[in-house]
């Protein structure tokens, strides 16, 4: 590849939107992934890594990278890939992201990519239907439904929407709150309260992920059964989980661009969807919260932390 090295060590980039800083997860399976192809940090590639929590900081740190003439770009989520996407047509672009890569424009097609641009979707927001209805499974006696999202997610329209249906076809009333701040955490959760909702969805979102703690606390707090897309959330004591793994589908990314680094085209290289969906079942804090679960859900769970 004609990216450029430093000295004889291979620069990757990184570019994710949403969070201050990389994931550590997500970027260790992402290292391991390249490092099973033979690029190991240190020996003979080094990473350049940036991250925001500010999405119109992204086209700005895509265009360094590309200035840098990185080998390929690691991109996290739809903004960072639209992003590097704008800035060069011949760097190759391995991206995860949690969306429909088609709807979200990041490519044709997902057999068959074309251009520079390829990856892994995990379909994370297409599946908060199915959190819904597990959610509402586990806590039949919720006549009121709410949805936390990050008004500054580009995907929190859709996905109100989406419940918004979801919740109307189960003949569930809805409402919707915002955070995307620190501080407005504790607004939306007496929001919550004061609507009389009785289970929470907590929206896919990266500034969620890295203040799970601060969520799980709150909703333990207010007694408010909720469930999430990752397994980092029953994890950290709340109740429940419904996704796929990212730490999987980014440990195949950094496969993915191994194989590019040593020849293989980018535009060759299908698009991989997520196959395997994990509930994660927090069983304390069900008791906690005096929620006896049902046993169709405990069926169907993967895993039962006590």
């Amino acid at each position: 590849m004609g990216g450029r090295s430093l000295g004889r060590l291979l620069v990757i980039g990184v570019l994710v939107g949403g969070i201050p800083s990389v994931d550590s997860a997500a970027f260790d399976a992402f290292r391991k992934g390249l490092s099973e192809m033979g690029y190991v940090e240190g020996r003979n590639m080094v990473f350049d890594a940036h991250s925001t929590d500010q999405y119109d900081q992204l086209p700005a740190l895509a265009a360094e990278l590309v200035r840098r003439r990185v080998a390929v770009i690691y991109a996290g989520g739809p903004p960072a890939v639209l992003a590097a996407k704008a800035q060069t047509t011949t760097i190759p672009i391995v991206f995860v992201v949690g969306e429909d890569p088609v709807k979200e424009g990041l490519v044709p097609s997902l057999n068959r990519p074309g251009g520079n641009v390829t990856g892994f979707s995990t379909f994370t927001n297409q599946l908060i239907g199915k959190r819904l209805t597990l959610l509402r499974e586990t806590v039949p006696t919720a006549e009121v439904l709410g949805l936390l999202v990050n008004p500054t997610n580009p995907n929190a329209d859709s996905d109100t929407r989406d419940v918004r249906e979801a919740a109307e076809a189960l003949g569930r009333r809805f409402h919707v709150v915002t955070a995307s701040t620190e501080r407005e955490f504790e607004t939306a959760f007496i929001a919550i309260l004061q609507r009389r909702v009785g289970a929470l969805i907590v929206g896919v979102d990266p500034f969620f992920r890295i203040r799970r703690d601060q969520i799980v606390a709150l909703a333990a707090r207010h007694a408010l059964p909720a469930i999430y897309d990752r397994r980092e959330f029953p994890a950290a004591g709340g109740l429940m989980s419904y996704g796929a793994s990212y730490a999987e589908v980014s440990h195949q990314a950094g496969i993915y661009a191994g194989r590019i680094l040593k020849g293989e085209k980018t535009a060759d290289l299908p698009v991989q969807q997520a196959t395997k969906f994990e509930l994660i079942l927090n069983l304390k804090a069900a008791n906690e919260l005096r929620l006896k679960i049902p046993p169709g859900v405990l069926a169907i769970a993967d895993e039962l932390i006590e």
